[in-house]
Protein backbone atom coordinates (compact mmCIF):
# COMPACT_ATOMS: atom_id res chain seq x y z
CA UNK A 1 0.00 0.00 0.00
CA UNK A 2 1.83 3.06 -1.40
CA UNK A 3 1.52 6.63 0.95
CA UNK A 4 1.32 10.06 -0.31
CA UNK A 5 4.92 11.56 -0.37
CA UNK A 6 5.72 14.37 2.41
CA UNK A 7 6.12 17.77 1.14
CA UNK A 8 7.44 20.96 3.11
CA UNK A 9 8.06 24.34 1.85
CA UNK A 10 10.40 27.19 4.03
CA UNK A 11 9.65 30.57 3.06
CA UNK A 12 13.45 32.07 2.54
CA UNK A 13 16.54 30.58 0.78
CA UNK A 14 18.65 32.53 3.50
CA UNK A 15 20.72 30.72 6.48
CA UNK A 16 18.03 30.03 8.43
CA UNK A 17 15.83 28.99 5.89
CA UNK A 18 18.56 26.80 4.23
CA UNK A 19 19.02 25.23 8.15
CA UNK A 20 14.85 24.59 8.07
CA UNK A 21 15.21 22.93 4.73
CA UNK A 22 17.73 20.59 5.99
CA UNK A 23 15.88 19.82 8.92
CA UNK A 24 12.59 19.43 7.21
CA UNK A 25 14.47 17.01 4.71
CA UNK A 26 15.47 14.55 7.53
CA UNK A 27 11.82 14.07 8.17
CA UNK A 28 9.56 14.62 4.91
CA UNK A 29 10.53 13.44 1.13
CA UNK A 30 10.73 16.72 -0.75
CA UNK A 31 11.40 20.37 0.42
CA UNK A 32 10.64 23.28 -1.68
CA UNK A 33 12.32 27.09 -1.35
CA UNK A 34 10.73 29.65 -2.34
CA UNK A 35 13.24 33.19 -2.43
CA UNK A 36 12.44 36.31 -3.96
CA UNK A 37 16.25 36.65 -5.42
CA UNK A 38 17.97 34.30 -7.54
CA UNK A 39 20.40 32.53 -5.43
CA UNK A 40 24.05 33.09 -6.18
CA UNK A 41 26.09 29.80 -7.24
CA UNK A 42 29.03 31.22 -5.28
CA UNK A 43 30.00 33.10 -2.11
CA UNK A 44 28.62 36.26 -3.71
CA UNK A 45 26.19 39.09 -2.33
CA UNK A 46 23.05 39.32 -3.17
CA UNK A 47 19.89 41.68 -3.14
CA UNK A 48 18.10 40.08 -0.33
CA UNK A 49 20.66 39.82 2.35
CA UNK A 50 21.83 43.75 2.47
CA UNK A 51 23.43 42.91 5.97
CA UNK A 52 26.34 40.53 4.62
CA UNK A 53 28.29 43.68 3.26
CA UNK A 54 28.86 43.30 7.56
CA UNK A 55 30.93 41.37 10.19
CA UNK A 56 29.08 38.71 10.96
CA UNK A 57 30.48 36.50 13.79
CA UNK A 58 29.40 31.96 13.62
CA UNK A 59 29.81 31.97 17.72
CA UNK A 60 30.72 28.21 18.68
CA UNK A 61 27.13 27.46 20.01
CA UNK A 62 25.74 27.71 16.79
CA UNK A 63 28.74 26.25 14.67
CA UNK A 64 28.78 23.04 16.75
CA UNK A 65 24.81 23.00 15.84
CA UNK A 66 25.31 23.22 11.82
CA UNK A 67 27.79 20.76 12.47
CA UNK A 68 25.25 18.75 13.46
CA UNK A 69 22.98 19.15 10.90
CA UNK A 70 25.36 19.47 8.14
CA UNK A 71 28.84 17.41 9.10
CA UNK A 72 31.60 18.35 7.40
CA UNK A 73 30.72 22.56 7.76
CA UNK A 74 33.33 23.85 9.49
CA UNK A 75 36.35 21.97 7.39
CA UNK A 76 34.65 23.07 4.44
CA UNK A 77 34.49 26.96 5.65
CA UNK A 78 38.27 27.03 6.90
CA UNK A 79 39.17 25.13 3.61
CA UNK A 80 37.49 28.10 2.08
CA UNK A 81 39.59 30.74 4.13
CA UNK A 82 37.36 31.29 7.29
CA UNK A 83 39.07 31.88 10.11
CA UNK A 84 39.27 29.46 13.80
CA UNK A 85 39.44 32.16 16.37
CA UNK A 86 39.75 30.67 19.88
CA UNK A 87 37.96 33.01 22.75
CA UNK A 88 39.33 34.58 24.14
CA UNK A 89 43.09 33.68 23.03
CA UNK A 90 43.06 35.19 20.00
CA UNK A 91 40.87 38.20 20.73
CA UNK A 92 42.05 41.39 22.04
CA UNK A 93 38.46 42.96 23.11
CA UNK A 94 37.58 45.56 25.62
CA UNK A 95 34.17 44.99 26.66
CA UNK A 96 31.89 47.73 28.67
CA UNK A 97 33.73 46.93 31.55
CA UNK A 98 37.98 46.99 30.61
CA UNK A 99 40.07 44.77 29.00
CA UNK A 100 39.91 41.41 28.18
CA UNK A 101 42.76 39.08 29.39
CA UNK A 102 43.24 36.33 26.81
CA UNK A 103 42.74 33.07 28.73
CA UNK A 104 43.28 29.87 26.88
CA UNK A 105 40.42 28.94 24.57
CA UNK A 106 37.10 27.57 25.86
CA UNK A 107 35.00 28.64 23.42
CA UNK A 108 35.47 29.83 19.63
CA UNK A 109 33.93 31.90 16.44
CA UNK A 110 34.22 31.22 12.91
CA UNK A 111 35.20 34.42 11.35
CA UNK A 112 34.32 34.62 7.52
CA UNK A 113 32.10 36.80 5.20
CA UNK A 114 28.70 36.28 5.32
CA UNK A 115 28.26 35.46 1.72
CA UNK A 116 30.96 32.63 2.43
CA UNK A 117 29.17 31.29 5.59
CA UNK A 118 25.41 31.32 3.50
CA UNK A 119 27.17 29.52 0.52
CA UNK A 120 28.91 27.03 2.13
CA UNK A 121 25.98 25.64 4.27
CA UNK A 122 22.99 26.66 1.06
CA UNK A 123 25.80 24.56 -1.18
CA UNK A 124 25.74 21.32 1.24
CA UNK A 125 21.52 21.52 1.73
CA UNK A 126 21.33 21.63 -2.08
CA UNK A 127 22.78 18.84 -2.78
CA UNK A 128 20.20 16.92 -1.70
CA UNK A 129 18.46 16.39 -4.54
CA UNK A 130 14.84 15.85 -2.93
CA UNK A 131 15.30 19.94 -2.09
CA UNK A 132 14.80 22.55 -4.65
CA UNK A 133 14.39 25.98 -5.19
CA UNK A 134 12.25 28.56 -6.73
CA UNK A 135 13.77 31.60 -7.22
CA UNK A 136 12.74 35.10 -7.97
CA UNK A 137 9.65 33.79 -6.59
CA UNK A 138 6.98 35.65 -4.08
CA UNK A 139 4.36 34.34 -1.90
CA UNK A 140 0.97 35.70 -2.54
CA UNK A 141 -0.57 33.84 0.46
CA UNK A 142 -1.89 30.74 2.41
CA UNK A 143 -4.81 28.50 2.04
CA UNK A 144 -5.81 26.87 4.79
CA UNK A 145 -7.46 27.89 8.43
CA UNK A 146 -6.70 29.05 11.66
CA UNK A 147 -6.14 25.16 12.69
CA UNK A 148 -4.02 24.21 9.25
CA UNK A 149 -1.97 25.60 6.74
CA UNK A 150 -3.07 23.38 3.35
CA UNK A 151 -0.87 24.90 1.21
CA UNK A 152 1.73 27.78 -0.31
CA UNK A 153 0.32 30.04 -3.01
CA UNK A 154 3.22 31.97 -5.04
CA UNK A 155 3.97 33.64 -8.16
CA UNK A 156 6.94 34.58 -10.14
CA UNK A 157 8.73 38.10 -8.76
CA UNK A 158 6.59 40.94 -10.51
CA UNK A 159 4.05 38.49 -12.45
CA UNK A 160 0.80 38.00 -11.86
CA UNK A 161 0.20 33.90 -12.82
CA UNK A 162 -0.18 32.13 -9.09
CA UNK A 163 0.63 28.24 -8.50
CA UNK A 164 -0.15 26.66 -5.48
CA UNK A 165 2.01 23.79 -3.48
CA UNK A 166 0.25 22.01 -0.85
CA UNK A 167 2.56 21.44 2.10
CA UNK A 168 2.82 18.68 5.16
CA UNK A 169 5.06 21.72 7.06
CA UNK A 170 5.69 25.50 6.24
CA UNK A 171 8.53 27.25 7.96
CA UNK A 172 9.02 30.91 7.98
CA UNK A 173 12.27 32.29 7.53
CA UNK A 174 11.71 35.37 5.58
CA UNK A 175 14.39 37.52 8.13
CA UNK A 176 13.06 40.39 9.43
CA UNK A 177 11.22 41.61 6.56
CA UNK A 178 8.65 38.83 7.29
CA UNK A 179 4.90 39.07 6.39
CA UNK A 180 3.99 36.12 7.76
CA UNK A 181 1.52 38.45 9.49
CA UNK A 182 -0.41 39.21 6.57
CA UNK A 183 -0.70 35.93 5.22
CA UNK A 184 -2.30 34.68 8.22
CA UNK A 185 -4.31 37.21 8.85
CA UNK A 186 -6.98 36.46 6.27
CA UNK A 187 -6.56 32.19 7.58
CA UNK A 188 -8.03 34.04 11.31
CA UNK A 189 -5.18 34.00 13.28
CA UNK A 190 -5.06 36.31 15.82
CA UNK A 191 -2.06 39.51 15.59
CA UNK A 192 0.52 38.09 17.58
CA UNK A 193 2.17 40.55 20.45
CA UNK A 194 5.78 42.29 19.82
CA UNK A 195 8.43 43.77 21.64
CA UNK A 196 10.80 45.81 20.56
CA UNK A 197 14.04 47.04 21.78
CA UNK A 198 15.47 49.62 19.88
CA UNK A 199 18.63 51.60 20.26
CA UNK A 200 18.59 53.20 16.74
CA UNK A 201 22.05 51.51 16.48
CA UNK A 202 23.31 51.90 12.77
CA UNK A 203 26.15 50.91 11.06
CA UNK A 204 29.28 51.31 8.80
CA UNK A 205 31.46 49.15 7.52
CA UNK A 206 34.56 48.70 5.08
CA UNK A 207 36.67 46.12 4.01
CA UNK A 208 40.25 46.09 4.08
CA UNK A 209 43.49 44.71 2.79
CA UNK A 210 45.39 43.12 5.60
CA UNK A 211 49.13 43.57 5.78
CA UNK A 212 50.62 40.49 4.52
CA UNK A 213 51.84 38.69 7.44
CA UNK A 214 49.16 39.76 9.82
CA UNK A 215 46.26 38.49 7.81
CA UNK A 216 46.36 35.31 9.39
CA UNK A 217 47.99 35.48 12.51
CA UNK A 218 46.67 38.66 14.16
CA UNK A 219 43.83 38.25 16.78
CA UNK A 220 40.65 38.97 16.05
CA UNK A 221 40.41 42.91 17.76
CA UNK A 222 36.67 45.04 19.49
CA UNK A 223 36.53 47.89 21.45
CA UNK A 224 33.42 48.13 22.68
CA UNK A 225 31.27 51.33 24.53
CA UNK A 226 30.13 51.17 28.47
CA UNK A 227 26.39 50.92 28.27
CA UNK A 228 26.71 52.14 31.81
CA UNK A 229 27.45 55.58 30.93
CA UNK A 230 24.57 58.27 29.53
CA UNK A 231 26.44 58.89 26.04
CA UNK A 232 25.65 57.65 22.70
CA UNK A 233 27.49 53.95 22.22
CA UNK A 234 29.89 54.11 20.04
CA UNK A 235 31.90 50.68 19.09
CA UNK A 236 34.23 49.07 16.53
CA UNK A 237 35.16 45.45 15.28
CA UNK A 238 38.07 43.85 12.93
CA UNK A 239 36.89 40.68 11.78
CA UNK A 240 39.91 38.50 9.69
CA UNK A 241 38.32 36.54 6.54
CA UNK A 242 39.03 34.96 3.44
CA UNK A 243 41.56 36.00 0.95
CA UNK A 244 43.71 38.09 3.35
CA UNK A 245 41.32 40.47 3.89
CA UNK A 246 39.44 42.52 7.21
CA UNK A 247 36.33 43.14 7.75
CA UNK A 248 35.93 46.59 9.63
CA UNK A 249 32.47 47.53 11.08
CA UNK A 250 31.87 50.26 13.19
CA UNK A 251 28.68 50.91 15.10
CA UNK A 252 26.90 53.74 17.16
CA UNK A 253 23.60 54.22 18.58
CA UNK A 254 21.05 56.90 18.40
CA UNK A 255 22.96 60.25 18.66
CA UNK A 256 26.56 58.88 17.96
CA UNK A 257 25.56 57.20 14.51
CA UNK A 258 29.36 56.46 12.48
CA UNK A 259 29.51 58.30 9.19
CA UNK A 260 30.04 56.68 5.97
CA UNK A 261 32.77 58.56 3.78
CA UNK A 262 36.60 58.00 4.86
CA UNK A 263 37.48 61.08 6.89
CA UNK A 264 34.31 60.38 8.60
CA UNK A 265 34.99 56.57 9.28
CA UNK A 266 38.32 56.87 9.74
CA UNK A 267 37.89 59.58 12.87
CA UNK A 268 34.90 57.69 13.85
CA UNK A 269 37.68 55.10 14.71
CA UNK A 270 39.79 57.06 16.53
CA UNK A 271 37.28 58.30 19.38
CA UNK A 272 36.44 55.73 19.82
CA UNK A 273 36.68 54.56 23.72
CA UNK A 274 40.65 53.51 22.68
CA UNK A 275 42.04 54.11 19.71
CA UNK A 276 43.18 50.97 18.93
CA UNK A 277 41.19 49.63 15.93
CA UNK A 278 42.21 53.08 14.14
CA UNK A 279 45.72 51.98 14.79
CA UNK A 280 45.32 48.59 13.40
CA UNK A 281 43.78 50.13 10.34
CA UNK A 282 46.60 52.34 9.91
CA UNK A 283 48.42 49.76 8.83
CA UNK A 284 45.82 48.19 6.25
CA UNK A 285 44.76 49.31 2.88
CA UNK A 286 41.09 49.81 2.11
CA UNK A 287 39.33 48.05 -0.55
CA UNK A 288 35.72 50.18 -1.77
CA UNK A 289 34.12 52.52 0.04
CA UNK A 290 32.12 52.16 3.07
CA UNK A 291 28.66 50.81 3.46
CA UNK A 292 26.03 51.58 5.86
CA UNK A 293 22.70 49.70 7.57
CA UNK A 294 19.79 50.75 10.14
CA UNK A 295 18.13 47.34 10.32
CA UNK A 296 19.33 46.49 14.11
CA UNK A 297 16.24 46.75 16.58
CA UNK A 298 15.52 43.62 18.88
CA UNK A 299 12.63 42.56 17.61
CA UNK A 300 10.40 39.59 19.36
CA UNK A 301 6.94 38.29 17.98
CA UNK A 302 5.24 36.21 20.44
CA UNK A 303 3.55 34.02 17.87
CA UNK A 304 4.21 31.45 20.17
CA UNK A 305 1.84 32.94 23.06
CA UNK A 306 -1.27 32.57 20.75
CA UNK A 307 -3.91 29.98 21.76
CA UNK A 308 -5.07 29.92 17.86
CA UNK A 309 -1.88 28.70 15.56
CA UNK A 310 -2.01 26.39 12.15
CA UNK A 311 -0.81 23.01 13.21
CA UNK A 312 2.00 22.74 10.58
CA UNK A 313 3.17 26.24 10.60
CA UNK A 314 6.87 27.32 12.00
CA UNK A 315 8.69 30.75 12.45
CA UNK A 316 12.08 30.77 12.66
CA UNK A 317 15.62 33.09 12.42
CA UNK A 318 14.84 36.71 12.44
CA UNK A 319 10.96 36.39 11.42
CA UNK A 320 10.70 34.75 15.00
CA UNK A 321 13.45 37.07 16.79
CA UNK A 322 15.70 38.99 15.59
CA UNK A 323 18.40 41.01 17.82
CA UNK A 324 21.51 43.73 17.49
CA UNK A 325 23.76 42.52 15.08
CA UNK A 326 27.01 43.83 17.61
CA UNK A 327 26.26 40.98 19.79
CA UNK A 328 26.41 38.48 16.71
CA UNK A 329 23.85 35.94 18.36
CA UNK A 330 21.82 36.06 14.71
CA UNK A 331 23.16 33.34 13.21
CA UNK A 332 23.31 31.16 16.36
CA UNK A 333 19.96 32.32 17.30
CA UNK A 334 18.86 30.46 13.73
CA UNK A 335 20.93 27.25 14.33
CA UNK A 336 18.88 26.87 17.58
CA UNK A 337 16.10 27.21 16.22
CA UNK A 338 16.73 24.79 13.28
CA UNK A 339 17.68 22.31 16.11
CA UNK A 340 14.55 22.46 17.95
CA UNK A 341 12.26 22.04 15.16
CA UNK A 342 14.55 18.92 14.35
CA UNK A 343 13.94 17.74 17.84
CA UNK A 344 10.12 18.30 17.67
CA UNK A 345 9.65 16.93 14.18
CA UNK A 346 11.02 13.55 15.58
CA UNK A 347 8.55 13.08 18.23
CA UNK A 348 5.61 15.20 16.56
CA UNK A 349 5.68 15.40 13.19
CA UNK A 350 1.88 14.90 12.20
CA UNK A 351 0.51 15.73 15.87
CA UNK A 352 -1.79 18.08 16.76
CA UNK A 353 0.41 19.96 19.31
CA UNK A 354 3.61 20.01 16.22
CA UNK A 355 3.83 23.26 15.44
CA UNK A 356 2.87 24.73 18.81
CA UNK A 357 5.53 22.62 20.44
CA UNK A 358 8.04 23.73 18.33
CA UNK A 359 7.62 27.65 18.50
CA UNK A 360 7.30 27.06 22.37
CA UNK A 361 10.92 25.67 21.95
CA UNK A 362 12.23 27.74 19.76
CA UNK A 363 11.19 30.57 22.02
CA UNK A 364 12.84 29.30 24.23
CA UNK A 365 16.28 28.77 22.33
CA UNK A 366 16.12 32.11 21.62
CA UNK A 367 15.47 33.70 24.95
CA UNK A 368 19.10 33.95 26.46
CA UNK A 369 20.26 36.18 22.67
CA UNK A 370 17.32 38.20 23.21
CA UNK A 371 17.41 39.28 26.79
CA UNK A 372 21.54 39.24 26.35
CA UNK A 373 21.00 42.42 24.17
CA UNK A 374 17.80 43.53 24.74
CA UNK A 375 19.14 44.58 29.15
CA UNK A 376 22.16 46.34 27.39
CA UNK A 377 20.54 47.94 24.90
CA UNK A 378 17.55 49.82 27.24
CA UNK A 379 20.44 51.68 28.77
CA UNK A 380 21.62 53.91 25.86
CA UNK A 381 20.29 57.48 25.53
CA UNK A 382 17.07 57.49 23.52
CA UNK A 383 16.54 53.79 23.46
CA UNK A 384 13.00 52.63 22.25
CA UNK A 385 11.13 50.25 24.21
CA UNK A 386 7.78 48.85 23.88
CA UNK A 387 8.20 45.51 25.39
CA UNK A 388 6.47 44.02 28.73
CA UNK A 389 9.26 41.46 29.77
CA UNK A 390 9.99 42.17 33.62
CA UNK A 391 13.50 41.67 33.43
CA UNK A 392 13.26 44.96 31.10
CA UNK A 393 11.57 46.92 33.99
CA UNK A 394 10.86 46.17 37.48
CA UNK A 395 14.08 43.40 37.40
CA UNK A 396 16.66 45.41 35.37
CA UNK A 397 18.82 46.75 37.74
CA UNK A 398 19.33 43.65 39.81
CA UNK A 399 20.02 41.86 36.71
CA UNK A 400 22.67 44.42 35.36
CA UNK A 401 24.26 44.68 39.06
CA UNK A 402 24.83 41.09 38.58
CA UNK A 403 25.94 40.96 35.03
CA UNK A 404 28.62 43.94 36.01
CA UNK A 405 30.26 42.08 38.81
CA UNK A 406 30.27 39.12 36.67
CA UNK A 407 31.30 41.10 33.43
CA UNK A 408 33.88 42.64 35.84
CA UNK A 409 35.81 39.50 37.36
CA UNK A 410 35.62 37.94 33.79
CA UNK A 411 38.22 39.96 32.76
CA UNK A 412 40.66 38.72 35.03
CA UNK A 413 39.42 35.50 36.28
CA UNK A 414 40.03 32.27 33.82
CA UNK A 415 36.84 30.41 35.58
CA UNK A 416 34.90 33.23 35.43
CA UNK A 417 35.96 34.23 32.03
CA UNK A 418 35.29 30.65 30.54
CA UNK A 419 31.65 30.60 32.18
CA UNK A 420 31.02 34.27 30.34
CA UNK A 421 32.60 32.98 26.72
CA UNK A 422 30.64 29.83 27.12
CA UNK A 423 27.32 32.34 27.55
CA UNK A 424 28.34 34.79 25.03
CA UNK A 425 29.40 32.06 22.18
CA UNK A 426 25.35 30.33 22.94
CA UNK A 427 27.36 27.14 23.84
CA UNK A 428 25.79 27.93 27.78
CA UNK A 429 22.84 28.99 29.26
CA UNK A 430 23.23 32.62 30.88
CA UNK A 431 21.68 30.57 34.42
CA UNK A 432 25.35 29.06 34.50
CA UNK A 433 26.95 32.09 35.63
CA UNK A 434 25.62 31.16 38.93
CA UNK A 435 27.44 27.76 38.87
CA UNK A 436 29.10 27.07 42.11
CA UNK A 437 32.17 27.01 40.50
CA UNK A 438 31.46 30.49 39.16
CA UNK A 439 30.23 31.95 42.45
CA UNK A 440 33.50 30.43 44.29
CA UNK A 441 35.48 32.21 41.83
CA UNK A 442 34.01 35.23 42.56
CA UNK A 443 33.87 35.00 46.67
CA UNK A 444 37.35 34.61 45.81
CA UNK A 445 37.98 37.43 43.81
CA UNK A 446 40.12 38.06 40.44
CA UNK A 447 43.17 35.51 39.87
CA UNK A 448 44.97 38.95 38.00
CA UNK A 449 44.95 42.47 38.52
CA UNK A 450 42.60 43.84 35.60
CA UNK A 451 44.52 45.24 32.40
CA UNK A 452 44.50 48.75 30.96
CA UNK A 453 46.13 48.79 28.12
CA UNK A 454 44.92 46.23 25.11
CA UNK A 455 47.02 42.97 25.37
CA UNK A 456 49.08 42.71 22.08
CA UNK A 457 52.37 41.00 22.11
CA UNK A 458 55.30 42.75 20.51
CA UNK A 459 55.24 39.79 18.01
CA UNK A 460 51.83 41.07 17.06
CA UNK A 461 52.45 44.04 16.65
CA UNK A 462 55.58 43.54 14.31
CA UNK A 463 53.22 41.34 12.25
CA UNK A 464 51.73 45.05 11.10
CA UNK A 465 55.09 46.23 9.77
Amino acid sequence: MSTKPTHGVVLGGGLAGMLAARVLRRHLDRVTVIDRDELPPGPELRKGVPQARHAHLMWSGGARLIESLLPGTTERLLSAGAHRVGVQADMVSMSAYGWQRRFPETQFMLAASRPLLDWVIRDQVLADEGVTVLAETEVAGFQGSDAHVDAVTVRPRGGDTSTTHAADVVVDATGRGSRLRHWISPLGVAEPEEEVVDSGITYSTRVYRAPERAAAKFPVVSVYSDYRVDVPGQSGLILPVENGQWIVTLSGTRGGEPPTDDAGFTAFAEGLRHPLVAQVLATAEPIGPVRGSRSTANRRTHYDRLDRWPDNLVVIGDAFAAFNPIYGHGMSSAARGAATLDRTLRRRLGKPDMAATAMKGIAKAVDDPWILAASQDVFYPECRVDAKDPRLSEDLHRRQDFAEVVGTAALADPVIGAASAGVATLAAPADSLQAPSVVNALRKGAAYPQLTEPPITDEEWALLR
